[in-house]
């Protein structure tokens, strides 16, 4: 089972890693406007979100998750990651794209409001924490308990896209 966030009109699969299927199997839409008839009508900055516990094997976001929150806002990010994990099977992924940092449409689009970057994703993998004292990385394990690995990545004229696996 799929779940596409801020599906919007388009209902395309659009990134394709080697491991995850190309087409999708049972795909559960959402998205804050009804007019788009998604399965499911949400504000993605309403966490919990309306899914039991382990339920999807993917989550797709494409150019979305760059209008959740505020840059800086970490209790945000960690809250709706923790969210994605805690909905995901164990070993699902969450697949996504969004703008680099240094794209036009990074902050040129009245409705971004964050950066999601490579650096970014390290903090949602509780391994990546055995640098806390050794680095300058800051220790957010006593706020998020989700864990992920980055399985895949991809830069290409200014998009970013990314495949996290739940670690559970």
């Amino acid at each position: 089972m799929e779940l596409l966030l801020g599906c919007g009109n388009n209902r395309s699969k659009k990134i394709h890693f080697k491991g995850i299927p190309e087409e999708w199997c049972e795909l559960v839409t959402l998205d804050w406007d009804e007019s788009v008839d998604p399965h499911v009508v949400h504000d993605l900055h309403n966490i919990p979100y309306p899914f039991d516990d382990d339920q999807f094997d993917e989550i797709h976001a494409y150019e979305v998750l760059e209008h959740c929150g505020t840059q800086g806002d970490w209790r945000f990010f960690f809250n709706q990651f923790q969210e994605f994990w805690r909905i995901l099977k164990p070993g699902g992924f969450v697949i996504g794209s969004c703008p680099m940092w240094d794209s036009p449409w990074a902050w040129g689009d009245p409705g971004h409001t964050r950066i999601i970057a490579p650096e970014s994703l390290i903090f949602l993998s509780q391994k990546e924490y055995e640098q806390v004292g050794k680095t300058a990385m800051t220790d957010y394990r006593p706020w998020y308990q989700g864990d992920f690995e980055l399985f895949q990545k991809q830069e290409v004229d200014h998009s970013f896209a990314f495949v996290l696996r739940a670690l559970k």
